[in-house]
């Protein structure tokens, strides 16, 4: 992978398993049923239930079991979405450009698929508890930091930082694919 290649994410990965409480998981039309808990739903709008979708809850798990190639690769690039996510939002902050706002708004429903993969898979978000522009593996925050810093420069320079960003993304993504053969990922 492109970000693990350059550095970004060195050693190995531990899956870390377990069940997850509170909810009773995801109805069959993406809508939320009964659940619990205090991050972002998912689904067409149409929630139901008694409680308030939540990020890592429910009981929907698979019996699938990852490597440790491919944990390693999916915690790798739930971190990678969340760094797009909180560059562009701090680009948009500096530069005042409403396609960043935009650009953020999708990787955080990137990150929200990932992040319904990790809880499928027992596997704990990394992420989870961090708040924007902060980061778990030092690599992403220091990649972090020098990208912002270089954004903040100029509207062409943010602009090139997303295109970075994007290039990056690609190519993790095509490299994890190459790497499995489960469906699901």
């Amino acid at each position: 992978m492109a970000l693990i290649a350059a550095g970004v994410l060195v050693g190995s990965a531990q899956a870390q398993s377990g069940s997850s409480t509170a909810g009773n998981g995801w109805a069959g039309n993406g809508t939320h049923a009964a659940g619990a808990g205090n991050g972002n739903g998912v689904g067409n709008g149409n929630g139901s239930g008694n409680g308030r979708a939540a990020r890592g809850v429910g009981s929907a798990t698979t019996t699938a079991v990852l490597t440790a190639q491919q944990t390693t690769d999916l915690l790798a690039m739930v971190e990678e979405e969340k760094l797009a996510h909180d560059v562009y939002v701090a680009l948009a902050r500096v530069t005042g450009d409403v396609r960043f706002t935009r650009i953020a708004a999708a990787e955080t429903q990137h990150q929200q698929a990932l992040e319904r993969m990790l809880v499928s898979y027992g596997v704990a978000d990394p992420t989870d508890g961090y708040a924007s522009g902060a980061f778990p593996t030092p690599a992403f925050q220091e990649l972090y930091d020098k990208l912002v810093a270089r954004g903040s420069t100029s509207l062409a320079a943010a602009l090139a930082v997303g295109r970075e960003i994007e290039r990056l993304d690609i190519a993790d993504l095509v490299g994890a694919i190459a790497e499995t053969d489960e469906a699901a990922l």
